[in-house]
């Protein structure tokens, strides 16, 4: 039980990402690169508290793939949420992200069986469909393209992190390099900030992400590769039911079907 709840709070915490980056973004209480810049900074300075109460040294070499992967991860996540709704984003998402996961694995030359062609192929179908104009999912294709960049990032975020030995500290690297790359838009923008959206990021940033990613390092090890890739299932159902239930985001009908078809193609490839 105690294991199952402590899951159940990290995907709460990943859906609540989009589900505050929507609420500050979408809203206009602060431009998407300042959230993500805030959103990256106070990350870091958690997880740079956690690894120091462990003792643990800092893995700065070797970063460069992960931490491009998370710049643009961040910062397309953002700018997507200036135009999606908080569910619609979490799905574009975590489908991009499967599908970039499994072009890896194939580049890997790793043996992939037939129900994992087909689960990816469901997954796919479903992101089409979320594109469709007639979905009515996506008012315009540049936030949605930013959010498949997102994907993408966050995808070869996961391969480059594959085989690592200590993620919480590699992870408190990486939110740290990144930090300057993120800030590097605000040069040539001009930044929105309100004491509402401060917050807002601050909360993503410390407590989504930082303690979030920690609480998910923690128990990935108990629940093993198979349990952990479904549980993440849940993090598009939590952040649609969130959106409709806080930020009156109900989904249409359409959107709900392409939903299924990413989660149960998900599903399938995720089994044993």
């Amino acid at each position: 039980m105690r294991l199952l709840l402590l899951t159940a709070l990290a995907m709460t915490a990943f859906a609540a990402n989009s589900l505050l980056n929507r609420a500050a973004v979408g809203s206009g209480l602060v431009d998407p690169f300042t959230f993500a810049a805030i959103r990256v900074a106070s990350g870091a300075a958690v997880l740079l508290v956690l690894v120091r109460l462990r003792s643990r040294p800092l893995p700065w070499r070797g970063r460069l793939v992960p931490v491009l992967a998370l710049t643009t991860y961040m910062l397309g996540f953002s700018a997507a949420y200036l135009g999606l709704a908080a569910g619609t984003g979490a799905l574009i998402l975590f489908g991009t992200v499967q599908v970039t996961m499994f072009t890896g694995a194939l580049r890997a030359g790793e043996s992939l069986p037939m129900r994992r062609w087909i689960g990816a192929g469901l997954a796919l179908t479903g992101l089409a469909a979320l594109l469709l104009p007639g979905a009515g999912a996506v008012p315009a294709l540049p936030p949605a393209l930013a959010m498949v960049a997102a994907g993408i990032g966050w995808g070869i975020y996961s391969l480059s992190g594959r085989g690592g030995t200590d993620p919480l500290a590699a992870t408190a690297a990486n939110f740290t390099l990144a930090l300057p790359l993120v800030l590097l838009p605000l040069l040539a923008s001009a930044p929105q900030v309100d004491p509402a959206g401060i917050a807002l990021a601050v909360a993503s940033g410390a407590i989504a992400s930082g303690l979030g990613y920690a609480l998910w390092f923690a128990v990935v090890p108990q629940l093993g590769a198979a349990r952990a890739a479904v549980a993440q299932l849940s993090v598009p159902v939590i952040a649609l039911a969130g959106g409709a239930l806080l930020l009156a985001e109900m989904p249409r009908p359409a959107v709900i079907l392409a939903a299924l078809l990413v989660l149960a193609g998900v599903a399938l490839a995720a089994r044993r």
